[in-house]
């Protein structure tokens, strides 16, 4: 089983501090208790295809995009970032419960064909009431999961290329059909944390996401996923989510930690907490217990730091070492069963070459990495480019608009 790595996009904007783009009082709206930020970088297509060539560039097989308010939209921004890569895949975050899952089957294979087979899917239940109102979605917590189950059903339903009728209670589907299935399928990477996310997990995807917990945390969770998933005959494979400040040095690293704690003020922190408090999410409770809103002893595992999640929602840890250290922690969670790594850090574009530059070598050197062909290898070219198209077409690359 080879490592699989993964970068981020930032499409609600990067920077070099912690500090969150936005307010977490009131959804985010006023942004009244929130300490200004400097050097913010905007989510212009520019830069991102900057950080999206620079991920292809150092080996990166896909780059995960989120959802939600303060986000571009992830189907339409990786769209573009296709038309400025060869062979980087996209993991795109959609929320299940504001597309019908015909149309998204349907939109899932229109990508495969644009993109020629460089889509996955992150399917996001969605954890916060508010944030799920403002998209008009008004189910509590364990419906948005069941939901989620019958979505994921009916869009494998309707790849089969036949048409397909489903009758559930959120979900009635007849003659359902996407004409032109995609090639391949995308893989259904998914997580959550709560007994009503197990099952779905089990029964419907390809990988399981966790937020990076310490290592007997993260096995409990595998063991209990696993389990489910062999009750339905089935095997699930597991991923994970973190963030990294990978140096030539561990003294180096730490610094960098520290200096991120530092433009921390006491405000934004208890804001943070607030509004992160209110979620429904048992993974984002989780990753609260983790510090319980303290700068104290945020090292809670060897090498794997809870300062991120003191402001941001979601993934709050980071492996923070040497190269050889967090290649270490990359390989601890590799023999628990962890496939899958997607990562990311601030700067998103300056991280990924420390990360590539540093911790790649030392994962190919222990064997763990699976090597990433050329997009052109064995493909005849034309006009300067690899023919990767249908039929031996050139592709077609943006000039660097």
């Amino acid at each position: 089983m080879s490592v699989h790595l993964h970068w981020f996009l930032p499409t609600g904007g990067d920077g070099r501090t912690l500090v969150d783009r936005h307010a977490y009082t009131d959804g985010g709206i006023k942004r009244d208790r929130i300490t200004p930020v400097s050097g913010v970088r905007a989510p212009d297509v520019e830069y991102l295809a900057q950080i999206a060539k620079a991920a292809e560039q150092l080996g990166f097989e896909a780059v995960l995009t989120p959802t939600g308010t303060w986000c571009e939209d992830a189907w339409l921004t990786t769209t573009a970032l296709t038309q400025v890569t060869d062979r980087l895949k996209f993991l795109v975050a959609f929320r299940p419960g504001v597309i019908s899952p015909v149309l998204a089957a349907q939109m899932a294979a229109t990508y495969q064909r644009l993109s020629r087979g460089r889509l996955l899917l992150n399917v996001v239940t969605g954890g916060d009431s508010t944030e799920q109102k403002r998209f008009g979605d008004h189910l509590d917590h364990d419906r948005r999961y069941a939901r989620t189950d019958e979505f994921l059903q009916v869009v494998r339903g309707v790849w089969s290329g036949k048409p397909f009728d489903f009758h559930g209670e959120h979900y009635q589907v007849e003659g359902g059909l996407t004409a032109l299935p995609p090639d391949p399928l995308p893989q259904i990477f998914f997580g959550g944390s709560s007994a009503a996310a197990g099952p779905v997990a089990a029964r419907n995807v390809d990988v399981y996401l966790t937020w990076g917990e310490p290592p007997e945390q993260v096995r409990q969770k595998i063991e209990w996923i696993r389990g489910l998933a062999e009750e339905e005959g089935r095997e699930v494979r597991f991923g994970i989510r973190l963030h990294t400040i990978s140096r030539d040095s561990s003294k180096e690293a730490w610094a960098t930690a520290d200096r991120l704690l530092g433009d921390l003020d006491p405000d934004t922190v208890a804001a943070a907490q607030q509004a992160l408090g209110r979620s429904e999410s048992v993974g984002q409770q989780r990753m609260l217990a983790l510090h319980g809103g303290s700068r104290d002893k945020l090292e809670i595992a060897p090498n794997l730091w809870a300062g991120v999640g003191l402001v941001r929602g979601g993934a709050g840890t980071a492996l923070v070492g040497s190269h050889a250290e967090v290649a270490d922690r990359i390989e601890e969670y590799h023999a628990l069963g962890i496939e899958h790594f997607v990562l990311s850090g601030y700067p998103h574009l300056e991280e990924a070459y420390w990360f590539g530059e540093g911790v790649r070598p030392e994962l190919a050197a222990r064997g763990l990495l699976a090597g990433i062909p050329s997009p052109s290898a064995g493909v005849p070219a034309a006009n300067g480019r690899p023919a990767s198209a249908p039929g031996g077409a050139p592709l077609l690359i943006a000039g660097g608009r």
